[in-house]
This record gives structure tokens, sequence and C-alpha cells, in this order.
């Protein structure tokens, strides 16, 4: 059961208080004259307008005559039903000038069913979404992912010696003479195709539709199994490069020719 606010409770109990005055007024029973009394309207019919009265007696004739028919053996329970209709309409009717006889607390005439929260008829539980805000979501997992990066880098450095290099001897040139290695698929490209289409066409191709592919893919959605080419693009990309890195860094030996390194050793230092 649903607890009805105090305010309410308390406006239902002034309305009731409200209503009982005038019935505590009138006095309970009168010795003489009783019959005249009867005959003469009361002051609740005297508010009701009088054609609400005439038919309010003529219902009361017609059960009267429906009741006495069914005692006969016939049935009176439509006549009945009519007269409680009739009845009701009556005591909900508006009094000449004033609030409805029926009426509630402040004269509303709805009933109060019951007070119901509003957790049981509306859905208070939160739909997932596929957004987040920058801070402190993001940001806090780049922080910590960052964290986690330079200690990775300080463990790895105190465990791993990375010497320099001797001084550059220019009058000896070394064999195999290679780039960084983040320079290598380019270095690998030079070896496969003229330097105006390895240096300038290949890459400038590769960053022209890295740049249109947001234009070109325009789902809205971020998540992975919906960007089909997007991934695929980047994929292709990645691996493109990738493979020749790879090449140049352990498949290049001496004149930076093709050699096994299973066999010819690596020619490649960090």
């Amino acid at each position: 059961m649903t607890e009805i606010p105090e305010h309410l409770l308390k406006r239902a109990q002034a309305a009731r208080d409200k209503s009982a005055e005038p019935a505590a007024a009138t006095p309970a029973a009168e010795p003489a004259g009783a019959t005249s009394a009867a005959a003469a309207p009361s002051a609740e019919e005297s508010r009701i307008p009088a054609h609400l009265l005439e038919r309010s007696r003529s219902a009361k004739a017609n059960a009267g005559g429906a009741t006495a028919a069914s005692a006969s053996g016939g049935g009176g329970g439509g006549a009945v039903a009519v007269q409680d209709r009739v009845t009701s309409v009556v005591q909900a009717a508006p009094a000449s000038g004033g609030v409805p006889v029926g009426a509630g607390p402040g004269g509303h005439t709805q009933r109060l069913l019951t007070v119901v929260k509003s957790g049981s008829i509306q859905e208070v539980k939160a739909s997932p979404v596929d957004k987040v805000h920058t801070w402190p979501h993001l940001l806090a997992a780049e922080f910590v992912a960052s964290l986690v990066c330079l200690v990775f880098t300080f463990v790895f450095s105190v465990f791993v010696n990375a010497p320099l290099l001797q001084l550059a001897n220019t009058n000896q040139t070394p064999n195999p003479s290679k780039a960084p290695w983040y320079f290598l698929g380019l270095q690998e490209l030079l070896t496969m195709f003229h330097p105006m289409i390895a240096g300038v066409t290949i890459p400038g191709v590769g960053l022209i539709v890295l740049i249109l592919a947001p234009y070109i893919d325009k789902n809205p959605s971020n998540k992975p199994e919906d960007r089909k080419f997007a991934t695929s693009l980047m994929t292709v990309h990645l691996m493109f490069w990738a493979v020749l890195v790879m090449i140049g860094s352990f498949f290049r030996g001496p004149g930076f020719n093709f050699v096994f390194p299973w066999r010819e050793g690596l020619f490649f230092d960090l």
C-alpha cells in the first residue's frame, strides 16, 4: 500500500470537519411537527435545482412501483439501479452559486484514488550510452596509461644497456649503411622504385588517403565492429609499413643486398 502524503491527509480531514459542522448544528430529532418538517424541503434540497428534484421524486416513485412489482413476482433490479444513479447525480449536483455538495477539499470534484510514487510508473534505470565525459573518465585513463609506460621505460633502461655509437669516421662508410628503423620502410622502397615514386608519390598518396578517410567513411558509430572500412584501411597501412621496416632491418646485408638472417646474421643495430 502506497503511503499517502501528510498534506493530503490534513486537507481531507479539514474537509470532513467542515462538512460535519452543518449536520451538528441541525437538531437530531424534533418532538412535534415532524410530519410538516419532512414535507417541507430541507436546506440541502433548497440548493438543488427543481428539475433535479423532480427527477429524483419520479425515480423514487418508479422505484417504489418496481419494488412492489418484484414482491409480486416481477424483477425490479433495473429500477433500483436507476434510483441509485439518479441519487448520485443529485448529491453531486452543484449548489446555486456555491461549491458542489459532493466536492472534496478546495472544491475539487475529482476523487483521489491513490498516490503513486514516481519510481513505480517511470523508468528509473539509466540506459547505457557509448559516450563518457572527457574528465575524469578519459583523462584519468590516459594518465594511468602514461604512468605505466613511464615505469616500463624506467625499468627497461635499468636492465638494458644502450651505449652510444663511436664517433663517425668520414674516411670509412659503414656497410650496410641503414637509416633509423622508422625510415627503413622508405629506404626499402628506394631499392624497388624510382626515387620520385618511392619518395614522393607513394607516401603522398598514402597520406592523402588517410586524410580523406573520415570523409569517405561517414559512419557515426565509434564501435570497432561497425567501422570495417576505417579499420581495414588502417590495418593495411600499418601492415604495409611494418613489412617494409622488417625487411629493411633483418633481411638487408652488406651493400643493402637481400640476405637470410639465419644464414648471414643480423646487420642491424638499435
